[in-house]
């Protein structure tokens, strides 16, 4: 089974990521590095400035420690040729695309040249349309770090530690075009320790989505055919979408004594494979 592994440069997933890309490699035909910064986003300033009028101040450091900071890491480690899934795709010999719209031409071309069976997403921050989806004869899945279809959105564990106790899970699931809706095609529920950061219960539930796609993907390249997977009922009182957090949602979670992100995220993203 040949896999497009589409996925996106942050410290909460990076390392999971690259270990999983590392166990396919013989499967992997292409890579997609989103670009979150790009111009038809807003750009870097423009997209603080929405999170700054929406969320306010608390979800900042959540934002630079995860994203801004890996960023700039992952820019100049590959300056210097030092990039960890770059070096990666450059010794397998597997095509990576900077990836500045999914739907656009360049990455259909590159689809096309690949001719990938399967696109995973994993941790991409970009919606795929259907005709994209159409390029590869099983479609596409994706790893979300949450029980779908609970806490659908960007930031899963910033809602399920909102919640008594919390509810940390991780979901694969078809791909449609539609946020986190397709249907589930395996879900395991985490258990977490007490008091963890919203940043380090994702880089976990990455780690734990790394591990169920191993036994799922070897399922997959084993049917005779794709497996239909279970619908989500997105009618169920637990399954509104679940957007960044408003200010006044961060402020009652700093009052709970509920962290986003602490020293010990600065260090992960620090040291998190980038590039």
């Amino acid at each position: 089974m040949r896999i497009a592994l589409l996925t996106l440069e942050s410290a909460l997933s990076a390392a999971a990521v690259l270990r999983l890309a590392e166990q396919q490699a013989e499967r992997i035909v292409l890579i997609g590095r989103s670009l979150p910064y790009r111009a038809a986003a807003g750009g870097m300033p423009g997209q603080m400035r929405a999170h700054w009028r929406r969320s306010g101040p608390r979800l900042l450091p959540y934002l630079l420690v995860n994203y801004g900071l890996p960023q700039a890491l992952g820019g100049l480690r590959r300056a210097l040729g030092r990039g960890a899934l770059s070096g990666f795709a450059r010794r397998r010999g597997i095509p990576l695309l900077a990836v500045e719209d999914v739907n656009g031409p360049a990455m259909a071309a590159a689809l096309r040249a690949a001719r990938p069976d399967l696109i995973l997403s994993f941790h991409f921050d970009q919606i795929l349309r259907a005709e994209i989806l159409a390029l590869a004869p099983l479609g596409g899945i994706n790893v979300h770090p949450s029980l779908l279809p609970r806490h659908r959105g960007p930031v899963p564990t910033l809602w399920a530690m909102r919640e008594t106790p919390p509810a940390f899970g991780v979901t694969v699931h078809r791909m449609v075009p539609r946020i986190d809706a397709g249907a589930i095609l395996a879900q395991q529920a985490v258990s977490l320790p007490p008091g963890v950061t919203a940043s380090t219960a994702a880089r976990l539930l990455h780690e734990a989505g790394a591990a169920l796609l191993g036994p799922l993907l070897a399922a997959l390249e084993a049917a005779a055919a794709p497996p239909a997977g279970r619908p989500q009922d997105l009618s169920q009182p637990g399954a509104p979408y679940c957007p960044f957090p408003s200010a006044g949602a961060l402020r009652e979670m700093a009052w709970q004594g509920q962290r986003t992100v602490g020293w010990e995220d600065l260090h992960a993203a620090l040291a998190a494979p980038v590039g």
